[in-house]
């Protein structure tokens, strides 16, 4: 059964049905690693899905921060939502080109400033693309529209608060870094980390709860994918990753099966794996 809830993930199918609607928003968020040799911008002009804007990750940040692409100040998020023509009233689809990567960590922005009526495109643009689908390289037409905004505080956490979970051991922190990196066996693609992962956490690779097409798996085998990681799912959740990308999409499969006390690590290991005076385990 395709997904079709426009407040988590919504079908290519669906998207085709609504592309023409006016109250409908568009978003490639399309952000890669540097080791992935992708230009989201580039691809972004050479061809979108019609009428979508680019959500730029690091530029729509809070840039004071040393931390790669932290959540941006309430004010810089609805100026720059409102140069792009999307506000209040209006139905969100994110997508990216990688099915689903970033995509994940724009709708997780959304929700922290009160705005659900937001959707991951499953599948992303090569779904789209390979079944066939319009795109073109046209800008579109941006109409001003007012947002108001309502920061959900519960839906991130600092690493204060994330220090005191580990300790405590009062929530499940979810790790959305491969094996070998949560393990501690292969090195950090940011320079000046440690290895391993914050005591106490469980590894959930983001890729394991995705279809080869890179569609997200149906729910009864999301809650099978955390549950054989030692996961559980009657406690509330904190999601990590290298920096606070892929751990949205933790966030995203939760809330699909209908987990719905989870919050976002925003540092991640890009700030946990700075400093020595945090524990760092490394092994399974």
């Amino acid at each position: 059964m395709p997904y079709n809830d426009p407040k988590t993930l919504v079908s290519t199918e669906w998207l085709a049905q609504h592309l023409n609607d006016p109250d409908l928003r568009i978003l490639d968020a399309s952000w890669y690693l540097a080791d992935m040799k992708r230009d989201a911008k580039a691809e972004y002009a050479a061809g979108h899905i019609p009428n979508a804007r680019f959500f730029d990750i690091d530029e729509i940040s809070d840039q004071r921060s040393a931390l790669p692409h932290m959540a941006p100040p309430v004010e810089k998020f609805m100026s720059r939502m409102r140069a792009m023509g999307v506000g209040d009233g209006h139905q969100i689809v994110v997508y990216d080109g990688a099915g689903i990567f970033s995509a994940a960590r724009v709708w997780w922005l959304f929700r922290l400033f009160g705005k659900t009526d937001i959707a991951v495109l499953d599948g992303g643009l090569a779904k789209w693309i390979s079944e066939g689908r319009p795109v073109d390289s046209e800008d579109p037409i941006i109409r001003d529209r007012h947002m108001t905004t309502s920061i959900q505080n519960q839906l991130v956490r600092d690493v204060t608060q994330v220090a005191s979970a580990s300790k405590l051991k009062d929530h499940e922190i979810i790790d959305a870094r491969g094996p070998a990196r949560f393990r501690g066996d292969a090195p950090e693609p940011r320079e000046g980390l440690r290895s391993g992962h914050i005591p106490n956490s469980r590894n959930v690779h983001y890729a394991t709860l995705l279809n080869a097409n890179g569609t997200m798996k149906e729910p009864t085998a999301i809650k099978a994918v955390f549950e054989a990681a030692g996961v559980d799912l009657s406690r509330p959740a904190i999601t990590t990753c290298g920096s606070g990308v892929t751990a949205a999409i933790l966030s995203l499969a939760l809330e699909v099966i209908g987990h719905r006390d989870h919050a976002l690590y925003d540092g991640s290991w890009a700030e946990w794996g700075m400093f020595d005076y945090l524990k760092a385990e490394t092994g399974a």
